[in-house]
């Protein structure tokens, strides 16, 4: 399944999306990080209705339909926001199970498709 690029402190094991240079926890005395990726597999931590028309930069096909943002714990360590690809955002829950996928955003003015990160529920 589809996987999030970023990178992992060698020494102190955080996780890091987008990908960093260096490893940012002062706890940490090790700044070295390698390349890891995150997913597909998770659980929604916190989550939150968006209930009306964000204003710009935030893309959206019209007419607008509200949609789920989840705080989700990746199993691999990685807690990350994206959309919930669900036709009924009611029923999302913390707590529940999602993949990672791969979807389309909206789409630009030539009606080319633009794709992200949603999360959808398992």
């Amino acid at each position: 399944g589809p996987r999030l690029p970023g990178s992992r402190c060698r020494g102190c094991g955080v996780p890091y999306f987008p990908r960093s240079e260096q490893c940012h926890n002062p706890d940490c005395d090790d700044p070295r990080v390698e390349d890891a990726s995150f997913g597909p597999n998770g659980r929604i931590w916190s989550l939150a209705m968006q209930d009306y028309e964000p204003p710009a930069p935030v893309k959206y096909d019209k007419p607008y339909k509200p949609y789920a943002m989840a705080v989700v714990d990746l199993d691999d360590g990685l807690r990350v926001l994206g959309r919930v690809a669900t036709d009924d955002p009611a029923a999302v829950e913390v707590d529940m199970a999602v993949e990672l996928v791969i979807d389309v955003l909206c789409h630009d003015e030539e009606g080319r498709r633009v794709m992200a990160w949603k999360f959808r529920p398992r």
